[in-house]
């Protein structure tokens, strides 16, 4: 199984990177950082002539949380679309046969919706705190499609909620929302900071996924990419979802911390909830297993304490 994994340096490339290894397979690894610019599709079609890759795992992107998203709207719209383009243009070049995997966050559905369902993800218009980059995970699948369409390049698209897990950024204008809560947990409890600010009122509502699941479902898609339901783009789902301020009590659970929590309300909170319909995910993948919440909390605050200072 030959694979090229883009984005690898980052977080959700990281946590695939480790599910790949753990099955015995040694991804082909490139990001940013080690010097391939994805918004060049010259240089992306020499790569992928060079590797002649079966499968694409897609974890490239320039994002960041709301407030960076939005203070750098259009650098990351306008990064990411080049991205999109320069990733297809040279798959359509070099390796038309190779399966492109594209994670899809959850942020591209309407901004109305309380319920995110499959069939109804492009009902309307997007929440303005994430227009940057959602607008360029509809533009995502649209590509694809349209390579399809002309190349016969196939793309399988996952739809994700918010992640969580190790190898994030320590910044929190730059980490996931619940990863930032919890490296601020760890950096309050270790210096002894008498107060503890969490952006937004805390009353938004989110599903959170633990980073390795996406990788380890990635993996069942790698090994039966054929599967009915994997035509169209598809939730990777738990029907369930928690408060900013109930995730603040989870999390407080694995701490000492004495401090007072501070409530920032000029940071925004977003949509106000995103849950993820399950009903396709459980017909595709009836018996997958995700991890429990409270372990993926212990795990990642593990990971931060191994990190800290930051």
């Amino acid at each position: 199984m030959k694979i090229v994994l883009f984005g690898a340096n980052g977080f959700v490339g990281r946590n695939v990177s480790e599910v790949l290894r753990e099955n015995g397979v040694e991804p082909i690894e490139s990001s940013l950082s080690t010097g391939l610019d994805l918004r060049d599709a010259a240089t992306t079609t020499v790569f992928l002539r060079q590797h002649r890759p079966e499968f694409i795992i897609n974890c490239a992107a320039h994002v960041g949380s709301l407030n960076y998203v939005t203070e750098q709207a259009a650098t990351v719209i306008a990064d990411n679309t080049r991205m999109i383009l320069g990733m297809y243009e040279a798959v359509a070049q070099a390796c038309p046969r190779a399966i492109v995997i594209n994670p899809v966050a959850n942020c591209a559905y309407p901004a109305t919706s309380n319920v995110f369902r499959e069939e109804e993800w492009w009902d309307g218009h997007l929440h303005r705190s994430v227009l940057s980059y959602g607008a360029t995970r509809r533009l995502l699948w649209a590509v694809g499609e349209c390579f399809m369409m002309q190349h016969a390049v196939r793309s399988i698209h996952l739809l994700v909620p918010n992640m969580y897990g190790p190898h994030d950024s320590t910044d929190p204008n730059k980490a996931h929302a619940l990863n930032a809560l919890i490296s601020k947990f760890v950096k309050a409890e270790k210096i002894v900071q008498p107060e503890l600010p969490i952006w937004g009122t805390g009353v938004a509502v989110r599903e959170w996924l633990y980073a390795k699941d996406f990788g380890r479902l990635v993996w069942q898609v790698l090994l039966r990419p054929e599967r009915l339901g994997l035509e169209q783009p598809l939730n990777v789902a738990q029907n369930a979802g928690l408060s900013v301020k109930e995730l603040v009590n989870v999390i407080q659970a694995n701490f000492h911390y004495q401090g007072r929590i501070v409530w920032d309300s000029s940071k925004p909170d977003g949509a106000p909830r995103k849950v993820m319909d399950d009903v396709h995910f459980r017909e595709v993948f009836p018996d997958f297993e995700f991890t429990d919440f409270q372990e993926g909390i212990r795990q990642t605050t593990a990971g931060y304490e191994g990190r800290f200072p930051y």
